[in-house]
């Protein structure tokens, strides 16, 4: 009787455990999606920070520091390039649309149609809103909004940062865990999921800017309002898969009719003949099989992440269904990880774990 009783309170507390585990877990999944983010960005950098080690004698914390400061340094040059003309066609934008409670009333009573409808609905929501200090609590929400995202991506780059050391120290605390015999093919998979995430980084961020260029010149042949905000726009949003790019050519088309049909339809075009290129030149000799997934995989795991997450968790997506996919290969396909083709993409994985 006693020993029914002590293995019924050791079941009971064995599930109190882990519910508290995974309630813990589900309040801290932030964190967590930042500290995977992290990892995913040091592995992203290690190749070339190896590279650097190995050929130059670079100190792997300088070579850290210089991808920060290269990466600093890509966005202070979009800025310069990019926002004069964003903000010349912003303000082109913005001078055919009311800026005042009284000339937004004027132009709702003296417009027909559709626009009638928007500027009537537009003025009839201002005078709604709230006025004097009712608006200072949402100005210090969005004030500590932004704080928290910006405390939110310094941890995810200091993480990526630390990582570059600590991953071989981590490797072999979990090899010390598991059998011996298992070791090797622990590394292993370790190594070659570090591979690939690495090579969907860097593979992303040559599809963003090769989209965003190649949009945005076509959109300025084609006569697109605001080419460059669009074009731009269609680039970054390659970062969310599928729901991403479909959006930027909704938008795109858009766009375009507000100048003309033909606008829209050749605006329509170019993001079907991009899509084509990209899914069958540019994707495959970027990307190669970097994380060997397909179309529907992708497509189940960004839906699904996005249903249960959240949309801002859209983006680990596709690496965690890498992981999940490579993990069913060695344990339930018996693959073994040392054959595998190991994904290049600017730099082959490099940095090997000690055994």
């Amino acid at each position: 009787m006693g020993g029914t009783a002590r293995r019924a309170a050791t079941a009971t507390l064995v599930a109190v455990a882990i519910v508290v585990a995974a309630l813990a877990l589900w309040k801290l999944r932030l964190v967590i999606a930042l500290l995977f983010l992290g990892f995913v960005i040091a592995s992203a950098m290690r190749p070339s920070v190896e590279w650097l080690n190995r050929r130059a004698r670079v100190p792997r914390s300088v070579g850290v520091v210089v991808h920060y400061l290269g990466f600093l340094a890509a966005i202070a040059l979009f800025l310069y390039l990019i926002v004069p003309v964003a903000i010349t066609q912003i303000d082109h934008a913005i001078g055919h649309v009311p800026t005042s409670t009284s000339e937004l009333h004027r132009a709702a009573v003296h417009s027909h149609g559709i626009r009638h409808e928007i500027l009537s609905a537009l003025d009839k929501r201002l005078r709604q809103l709230p006025s004097g200090t009712s608006l200072l609590h949402p100005a210090v929400t969005v004030t500590k909004t932004l704080f928290e995202i910006l405390v939110g991506i310094v941890f995810m780059f200091a993480v990526g940062a630390y990582w570059i050391f600590e991953r071989d120290g981590a490797i072999a605390l979990v090899q010390s865990l598991v059998p011996r015999k298992h070791r090797r093919v622990t590394r292993d998979t370790w190594l070659l999921i570090d591979k690939k995430l690495g090579a969907f980084v860097r593979g992303e961020f040559l599809l963003v800017v090769i989209v965003a260029t190649l949009l945005s010149f076509a959109f300025w042949l084609d006569g697109e309002p605001y080419w460059l905000l669009i074009g731009s726009g269609s680039g970054i949003v390659e970062l969310v898969p599928v729901v991403g790019p479909l959006a930027a050519g909704v938008v795109a088309i858009g766009v375009g009719l507000t100048a003309g049909w033909t606008v829209a339809l050749g605006a329509g075009i170019a993001v079907l003949a991009l899509r084509q290129l990209e899914d069958y030149v540019i994707a495959p000799r970027v990307m190669g099989h970097a994380v060997g997934l397909s179309p529907l995989v992708v497509l189940v795991s960004v839906v699904a992440v996005g249903y249960l997450l959240g949309a801002v968790y859209v983006l680990i997506a596709i690496p965690i269904a890498a992981i999940a996919a490579t993990l069913v290969d060695v344990v339930v396909r018996r693959r073994d990880p040392a054959e595998e083709e190991a994904p290049t993409v600017l730099f082959a994985g490099t940095g090997e774990a000690k055994r």
